[in-house]
């Protein structure tokens, strides 16, 4: 509507407070060929995010060291994924983390089995690069939650073997100086999230969980990637928004899943997840414009 020629302006929505305090401390991720499509991580990161540094399965040692450097000169904490079947042996271990604690200061890790079938060389899970001492002097060390399973470690659709890797990891993170927490696959449905959670803390595991969201992306992008990377029954979230007409040529938000998770934190104080980690598959820019729509300001 306009009033004498001037086009009235409708003023922003005002922030979730809840939804901002539980986007404190959120991470997101980055491939070097992603990475080269921004100027400056500090002009649409806050500085000291952590940003996971994700190990695709033929990328040179080199490119993932030189990313994990360039965000450290832009201000961010890189966390170098370390997947185990990706690690022909030990030498090779060593030289990574040479290389990463060298040329990019690194003292944070993702440790897991990795996205492939058979193992490259010595390592087949996440397990053996921790028992390995290798990590030892890391201060901090997250490692792999399943939160709707994972059909390439429970191909009988059951939770025993990642709940049994979960067992191992809380006893390992009793032993160890570092800092430990769960990263997870992505969701797209709050309940079932809640439930897993409220589940592995009545089971023992108080590690902290971060817990994985899909960024804005196009919803066919989203159903790709979800059935690519195994997403179980959260995927029903998608396809139920792709039989919408009104909704199916609209960009996915997390907001809705956020907003329910933040919601619950607010109600339960101890609710075991304590940060949110961003899978960017719309683009890392898109991304973290919306983080910073939704976040709390900086003081």
């Amino acid at each position: 509507m306009s009033i004498l020629g001037f086009r009235k302006t409708e003023a922003p929505a005002p922030k979730n407070d809840d939804l901002a305090a539980f986007l404190q401390g959120a991470s997101i991720e980055v491939m070097p060929r992603t990475a080269e499509k921004v100027d400056d991580f500090a002009a649409i990161l806050p500085r000291g995010t952590r940003v996971y540094v994700a190990h695709i399965e033929g990328t040179p040692i080199e490119e993932m060291v030189a990313t994990a450097a360039r965000l450290r000169r832009d201000g961010m904490e890189p966390m170098p994924h370390f997947p185990a079947r990706l690690i022909a042996d030990r030498t090779t271990l060593n030289d990574w983390i040479a290389r990463y604690r060298n040329d990019a200061d690194v003292d944070q890790a993702l440790i897991l089995a990795g996205g492939v079938a058979a193992p490259h060389g010595d390592y087949a899970t996440s397990m053996q690069l921790l028992e390995s001492g290798a990590f030892d002097g890391f201060k901090r060390l997250h490692v792999a939650g399943h939160p709707e399973g994972n059909r390439d470690i429970d191909m009988d659709g059951s939770m025993k073997n990642v709940s049994d890797a979960l067992a191992w990891k809380q006893k390992f993170s009793e032993r160890t100086d570092a800092d430990m927490a769960i990263a997870t696959q992505f969701c797209f449905d709050a309940g079932p999230v809640i439930d897993w959670a409220n589940g592995i803390k009545a089971a023992g595991i108080d590690l902290p969980v971060h817990i994985g969201i899909a960024g804005p992306a196009k919803l066919q992008t989203l159903i790709k990637f979800a059935i690519a990377c195994g997403v179980g029954p959260s995927l029903k979230v998608l396809q139920k928004r792709a039989m919408d007409v009104t909704k199916l040529l609209l960009p996915y938000e997390p907001t809705e899943v956020l907003t329910a998770l933040a919601a619950h934190k607010a109600a339960h104080p101890d609710f075991n997840i304590e940060a949110v980690h961003i899978f960017p598959l719309g683009g890392i820019k898109t991304s973290a414009t919306w983080l910073a729509t939704h976040a709390k300001d900086e003081e």
